[in-house]
């Protein structure tokens, strides 16, 4: 490619992992085998990672980020802090999957090949939750985050207030005086 083309093409990743990011709703990544550059910083912007590996070898199964510009200089050290991430990006060192759940690269890592099961049952288990709730959650923990705490409080209220007055909130209070699980329907 053109220095134009990469340009182009980085800019597309970039504003892709973006959207991927701000999505409303929460996002998994399944890794099975080597996140390397573009694929580890699409996985950054996802809210959950789940990595498969190899029990008796873990090196077929790594995570690098490499100095792309499509976003991992700055989601990288929003997950692990600042002073991995440099270690992780300036050496290129791969990282598996057991030293990447212990950072908190990822959340979950699992035998090679169960980690698409791992992905759904741990959305099954979300989409059990209200909808609207989590989807608050969501903005109140991503908005909030580089916010003093103040603020960040103020913004969780704000995404609560929004929960108030909806179906689902109701529906969650019923089924837990009732000792059922809540039927949420995003209302």
């Amino acid at each position: 490619m053109t220095a134009a083309e990469v340009h182009s093409f980085v800019n597309y990743l970039r504003s892709t992992f973006s959207l991927i990011e701000e999505l409303q709703i929460p996002t998994i990544a399944v890794i099975e085998g080597a996140a390397l550059g573009g694929g580890l910083e699409m996985a950054l912007s996802c809210d959950l990672r789940i990595c498969g590996f190899r029990l008796k070898s873990e090196g077929g199964s790594s995570l690098a980020p490499i100095f792309n510009r499509a976003g991992g200089t700055q989601r990288l050290p929003r997950l692990v802090g600042k002073s991995i991430a440099k270690d992780i990006i300036f050496t290129g060192r791969r990282i598996g999957g057991r030293d990447a759940v212990s950072m908190g690269l990822v959340n979950y890592c699992v035998p090679a090949g169960e980690a698409h099961p791992k992905a759904l049952e741990i959305a099954r288990e979300i989409n059990q939750k209200g909808p609207i709730a989590i989807r608050m959650a969501k903005r109140a923990i991503n908005e909030g985050i580089d916010r003093e705490m103040v603020s960040a409080l103020d913004l969780e209220e704000e995404c609560y207030e929004q929960t108030l007055n909806t179906k689902d909130r109701l529906e969650g209070l019923a089924a837990f005086a009732e000792k059922r699980k809540p039927i949420y329907t995003g209302e």
